[in-house]
């Protein structure tokens, strides 16, 4: 456990650090005579308007939203606080611009808006579409968050990426590779089972197929997911036609009997019986927040490899490994959009890493690491020119 969590955090720090909010506007050059005010505002400024005017370009190399990062939610799944509307989602939106600076070097704003429609989302994005360089959607809803995020890539020439989907994806995948190191495996062996068909389960599916993983089975509160299911929406039903090949029917206990490796995302508890009828050596990522699907101690008995979403115990699995590095490395190389093979090369960078220290009880690196940002972000860069989607003189 870090040292630094062996004290409760209480209820006073935890307001005290929020008082005026999380972020502050720097000014990086000092405006401080009338020399450096007539450059940076009235007349100079004029000049470099003008610049913009008759070349759009200019304002990707003298503006800031090259390097700009909007966080944007309506605030309807917010932690494990739920539909808290787009005011309380507020403080969550601050802490996500505070991590993109400390651990990507990016600036970011965040946007809560006063709409739960979609379209009305994506028009208001639309506008501001000059004021940001990529939109980092966060907590919102499923199924309407994967609506929302393909229209916003349809309608915007910039980076787009829901991190409840994708950046838990990427770093599930990365976890997983070390696990599958650790306990010498390959993907194209493993028996995944995915607790959970929200957008992370949905995203995590999708990638560890695309990585090459053997087989997923995923389930939603009703049980596994597979064709001709009734109530299935058509995302859930686009998954039914890609997993499961087994051809299994049932539920949870169905599902992890001989299973190489449990993922979990969603709030239900899984009896430690059913861990114990998993494959010899398999992992168990029981990502729940704040109350794992099953206690990591617990897991332990029965499983070679157990991961937490949580700091206080060991193979923390967090979503600020993977962000700040997709966000920068797409930035740098002036992409339009994230693409799969962008959130693959970010995995394999991540596990890349790991490998210094790899063992059973450190699949992942720190997420506080210094070295996985920049790591993530020279891999994204590069993956954004081979598919096209950057300029490869970036």
């Amino acid at each position: 456990m870090d040292e630094d969590l062996a004290k409760p955090v209480t209820d006073e720090e935890i307001f005290r650090a929020h008082e005026g909010g999380k972020l502050d506007i720097g000014v990086p050059r000092p405006i401080s005579d009338p020399r450096t005010l007539a450059i940076a505002y009235t007349p100079g400024v004029a000049k470099v308007s003008r610049a913009i005017a008759e070349d759009p370009t200019v304002a990707r190399t003298h503006t800031w939203t090259h390097r700009l990062v909007a966080v944007v939610s309506d605030g309807t799944a917010v932690l494990g606080l739920g539909d808290i509307g787009a005011a309380a989602s507020l403080p969550v939106m601050e802490g996500k611009s505070a991590l993109f600076k400390t651990f990507g070097g990016l600036n970011s704003i965040p946007l809560v808006i006063n709409t739960t429609d979609v379209d009305e989302i994506v028009e208001t994005l639309v506008r501001l579409r000059p004021s940001f360089g990529a939109v980092n959607l966060e907590d919102i809803s499923a199924p309407r968050c994967f609506e929302l995020e393909a229209k916003l890539i349809e309608a915007l020439d910039c980076p787009v990426m829901h991190d409840d989907q994708h950046g838990t994806a990427v770093v599930v995948l990365a976890a997983l590779r070390g696990a599958a190191t650790v306990t010498g495996r390959a993907l194209k062996d493993l028996r995944v089972v995915i607790a959970g068909a929200g957008s992370s389960g949905i995203a995590c599916t999708k990638i560890l197929i695309a990585a090459g993983v053997g087989e997923v089975t995923l389930l939603d509160s009703r049980g596994i997911i597979h064709p001709g299911r009734d109530g299935l929406n058509p995302y859930k039903a686009e998954m039914a036609e890609v997993t499961n090949a087994s051809g299994l029917r049932g539920g949870i206990a169905e599902a992890l009997r001989g299973a190489d490796v449990f993922i979990g995302l969603s709030s239900s508890q899984v009896p430690e019986e059913l861990i114990a009828t998993m494959a010899p050596g398999a992992s168990v990522f029981a990502l729940s927040n704040p109350d794992p699907e099953i206690h990591p101690e617990i897991a332990r008995k029965h499983a070679a490899v157990v991961a937490t979403g949580r700091s206080d115990f060991p193979n923390q699995i967090n979503n600020v490994s993977a962000f700040p590095g997709i966000f920068r490395g797409a930035l740098d190389a002036g992409a339009t959009r994230i693409t799969e093979n962008m959130k693959l090369a970010a995995a394999e960078a991540i596990h890349a890493v790991a490998l210094d220290e790899l063992d059973a009880d450190h699949i992942m690196p720190s997420a506080l690491d210094p070295r996985v940002a920049p790591e993530v972000a020279q891999a994204v860069a590069h993956a954004a020119v081979r598919d096209g989607v950057a300029p490869s003189q970036a």
